[in-house]
């Protein structure tokens, strides 16, 4: 997905990296934020650099064999915020092209409730981490709805997202019409689709298959810190 975003313009390309920019959108905000740049400084920011990147002048210089997509972003933003914004603070807010609305007050809503202690990098690993886990559900769920099962996704999503279980299978089955055996087969047969969907979304971004595992243990890890 990147090497296609940072090709001559296309509609396979555009496509690339407009998922690109709404997958890290919010994740590099909240690096700028924690920076000690205030909501609207950072929106501007946030926007500028992806702007930035739409011009191909960032993502040009992506190297698939030198590491992974989420390191090459933060680096290329910490050059962009020490040396770029001075030269772009009299563009306009916004700029050409809004992946988010600027005027959207629910973005500092969400970071207020982040952790408060974490340093800037902790916290845009992760939600590096949870933007990831949250786009990998919606594939997910989006398969579900193609395949008229949409009201079985939001009765099973709980086994995948940690949400406190308030319901045993023996009665969820019985709600659900199907056996508790059933059930609990139709959950591990989620959970392995959850597992594929999110390793394919890793592996879009990373130099090569052996660094998938590594990903997932660094998203873990993200959560958990």
């Amino acid at each position: 997905m990147v090497l296609e975003a940072a090709k001559d313009s296309s509609a396979p390309a555009e496509d690339a990296l407009e998922k690109l920019c709404r997958a890290y959108w919010y994740p590099l905000y909240v690096y700028v934020r924690r920076r000690g740049y205030p909501p609207h400084d950072a929106q501007d920011l946030t926007q500028s650099f992806f702007e930035r990147l739409l011009g191909k002048k960032y993502l040009s210089g992506v190297d698939r064999n030198k590491g992974k997509f989420r390191s090459f972003l933060l680096a290329a933003l910490e050059h962009f915020l020490a040396n770029d914004w001075r030269r772009s603070q009299a563009q306009k807010r916004g700029g050409g092209v809004n992946f988010i609305s600027l005027d959207d007050d629910s973005l500092e809503g969400q970071y207020l409730q982040l952790a408060a202690a974490l340093p800037p990098g902790k916290l845009y690993e992760r939600q590096w981490a949870a933007t990831l886990l949250e786009q990998v559900l919606a594939q997910l769920r989006a398969e579900f709805v193609a395949a008229d099962k949409e009201a079985l996704f939001q009765e099973l999503k709980i086994f995948l997202t940690g949400e406190k279980r308030t319901i045993a299978y023996a009665e969820l089955g019985a709600r659900l019409r199907t056996t508790e055996a059933a059930l609990k087969m139709a959950v591990s047969r989620m959970r392995h689709r959850y597992g594929e969907l999110l390793r394919e979304e890793i592996a879009k971004t990373v130099s090569s298959p052996e660094e998938i595992e590594e990903e997932l243990r660094a998203l873990f890890a993200a959560l958990s810190s």
